[in-house]
């Protein structure tokens, strides 16, 4: 019985110690977990300001593809028109003979189809410009809404670090 009443005293010794033990160790993460708590926060705003930067960038780039779109665009509609004229004026030509004057219309209708065809491939380059640009615009709002999220969390981590919840 005294072998009983000795392992009993000595357990309960362990476990008062550790438990004390545990108290200390408890102080210390908590004033170690708002540290990086505060940490985690100072991280997450700047994080929120470098995304809004981003997105900015990301529109006015946006703004400027667009408004090369329509330029090219334009371009295009105008080299069209171009072409339209100066087939018409070349076939005019012919028809009244003019084969030096019909010649020069049809070197200015291959240059006019040589810029429509420039014209065509920048546009092209333009539209898949935008379409970059609007997937990273996406993407840099997801994340400026994760660190948004992320700062709550850690506001609130702090909060309760400090009340003891």
């Amino acid at each position: 019985m005294r072998r009983q009443l000795v392992y009993v005293l000595g357990f309960m010794m362990l476990a008062g110690v550790t438990a004390g033990y545990a108290q200390t160790g408890e102080n210390n993460a908590s004033s170690s977990d708002l540290k990086s708590d505060r940490k985690d926060l100072r991280h997450d705003r700047r994080d929120v300001r470098n995304d809004k930067q981003d997105i900015r960038s990301d529109k006015r780039d946006l703004t400027n593809d667009r408004a090369d779109r329509n330029q090219d665009r334009r371009d295009l509609n105008r080299d069209a028109r171009d072409i339209a004229k100066d087939r018409r004026e070349r076939n005019r030509d012919l028809r009244n003979g003019k084969t030096a004057a019909a010649a020069k219309e049809q070197r200015d209708i291959n240059h006019d189809k040589r810029d429509a065809s420039k014209d065509r491939r920048d546009l092209r380059a333009d539209n898949r410009d935008i379409h970059h640009d609007a997937k990273d615009l996406h993407k840099d709002r997801v994340d400026a809404r994760k660190d948004k999220r992320d700062i709550r969390k850690d506001r609130r981590d702090i909060h309760h670090d400090r009340k003891g919840l």
